[in-house]
């Protein structure tokens, strides 16, 4: 809805020739969130839709869409994923910069979406840490359980955003018996290993996706080519990490020096 909303007044923008600064300046946004708007990277607002609407004499048919919009729970690249997440029987997780969300804390996740770059606001950036913290059911919550295997670079446990509280759950998931823990150590990073984050997800009907996050965008893939470099991949860098009992050991001692 979000697209399709930004479409549509695009489109009458573009048809009653109004520019997209004039809409900017009546609505008192930059022309930079209207352009964002009309892409669908951010939902349109009622006070858009609204001014649109009467600059663009649309009748109504533009404001009519505020009815049909809700805010969305992750951010429009990541939606996909997380609608695979949700039918997932087998996840395998490799994180070099963060955290996994899965295994966020509460106050973990705040500090990363309090800091996101543009800065997201304030309701936004609640809606998403309470949908980062829903995923969690994922640990517990389904029967049979799903297989979760997560390993995460040295980095990541090294990171200013990660206090006692974290370190602490980790430790706690990791006993969970469908979890695997594991950290790969500064040591052992081959450079498959720096290449950034990576995840591999099996549905129920038994497709497997590769999923890989940048900064400038991601990609959710079932081409078997893709699923199978990615296989090769986190196959490789779970050999080089230490064992899960070797891991917990590593995170206690983290926890001792916090």
């Amino acid at each position: 809805m979000w697209r399709f909303s930004g479409n549509q007044m695009k489109r009458w923008r573009t048809k009653a020739n109004v520019s997209r600064e004039q809409l900017a300046a009546a609505a008192n946004y930059s022309p930079d969130t209207i352009k964002a708007m009309e892409q669908g990277a951010r939902m349109p607002t009622p006070r858009v839709l609204d001014v649109a609407d009467e600059l663009c004499r649309a009748e109504g048919l533009l404001s009519a869409a505020k009815e049909y919009l809700s805010r969305e729970k992750f951010p429009a690249r990541a939606q996909e994923f997380m609608e695979r997440e949700k039918e997932a029987i087998s996840l395998w997780w490799y994180e070099v910069t963060h955290v996994p969300g899965l295994l966020q804390t509460k106050g973990y996740a705040k500090a990363l979406i309090d800091n996101h770059v543009p800065p997201l606001d304030e309701e936004t950036a609640a809606d998403r840490v309470a949908a980062r913290m829903e995923r969690q059911s994922i640990l517990t919550g389904r029967k049979p359980p799903v297989a979760l295997s997560f390993v995460v670079y040295e980095a990541v446990l090294r990171s200013p955003q990660v206090d006692a509280e974290q370190l602490h759950r980790l430790l706690e998931v990791s006993g969970l018996s469908n979890v695997t823990l594991q950290v790969l150590p500064f040591g052992r990073a081959v450079p498959a290993a720096l290449m950034g984050p990576v995840v591999l997800l099996e549905t129920r009907d038994h497709e497997r996706f590769a999923y890989a996050e940048g900064q400038l965008g991601s990609e959710l893939s079932a081409d078997p080519d893709a699923v199978s470099r990615t296989t090769e991949r986190l196959s490789m860098i779970r050999a080089q990490a230490f064992s899960p009992d070797e891991s917990a050991r590593f995170v206690e001692r983290m926890v001792d020096q916090a």
